[in-house]
């Protein structure tokens, strides 16, 4: 996120849901702000049938903090590193052995994410421990059959398509990308790992399109799909918080 900048972002997650074998949907809103060049939030909310048939309601709140503690620039390339926190409320019970912070559970996240840019190759690699947070009636009842610890690993790789030349900031910009997400549970041995290729389309330099398809390379978890096709819009609003103090 640049400094003082707002964005929001809408996105959708469709599954072909392994219980119901219906195609079940979530839907998810997010608006992120810009705080300071190496402090950012975002804030969001997601609704979806996922977890209730067959309407869709409302399922959960998140928050997520990110701050950059590193960072090397150079001509065409740059390594950054910075370290999150993230916390999610949802109002659905643990039904499967993924964990995830999405909508599907309550709980709290920490990690790391490291990017390195290399002219029209980006780089980034994110590490994270979450554990959820449920209610004390369903800890007692579940607490031996499902997972509340995982330990989360993700590498991707993206590429500046288009243009091939930059000649104005309100050319087209088409990225394509790759991503490994992997996913072990600390308190039971059960694992996945999954490949997500995308596209990206960036219009006017302030507005992100993305759409990815996402499946399962290998695992023993049981969870609600090893499959999903995720969409995305994000615009991006610049110079909107007022700055208090130089950076």
């Amino acid at each position: 996120m640049p400094a003082r900048a707002v964005a929001a972002k809408a996105a959708g997650k469709f599954v072909s849901s392994i219980m119901s074998g219906r195609t079940d949907h979530r839907q998810k809103l997010y608006a992120s702000f810009g705080l300071s060049r190496k402090w950012m939030m975002r804030t969001g909310t997601t609704f979806s049938n996922m977890y209730v048939s067959p309407d869709t309601r409302w399922e959960s709140l998140s928050l997520y903090t990110k701050y950059r503690f590193l960072s090397k620039d150079g001509i065409h390339r740059h390594f950054r590193a910075a370290a999150f926190l993230a916390a999610s409320y949802s109002r659905n019970e643990p039904l499967f052995d993924e964990i995830s912070l999405e909508g599907d559970q309550s709980g709290v996240q920490a990690g790391l994410v490291f990017t390195q840019l290399i002219h029209k190759l980006a780089l980034s690699s994110t590490l994270g421990y979450t554990e959820v947070l449920q209610s004390k009636r369903w800890d007692k009842q579940h607490a031996s059959m499902h997972p509340y610890r995982s330990f989360g690993y993700s590498l991707s790789a993206g590429y500046l398509l288009l243009p091939v030349r930059y000649r104005s900031y309100r050319q087209t910009n088409l990225n394509l990308y790759v991503e490994m997400l992997g996913v072990q549970n600390l308190d039971k041995s059960q694992a996945y790992l999954d490949l997500a290729p995308a596209f990206q389309l960036i219009f006017n330099s302030n507005t992100k399109v993305n759409a990815g398809y996402r499946f399962a390379l290998s695992g023993n978890m049981y969870r609600m799909a090893d499959r999903s096709v995720l969409v995305s819009v994000e615009t991006t609003f610049l110079n909107v918080l007022r700055e208090k103090n130089r950076d």
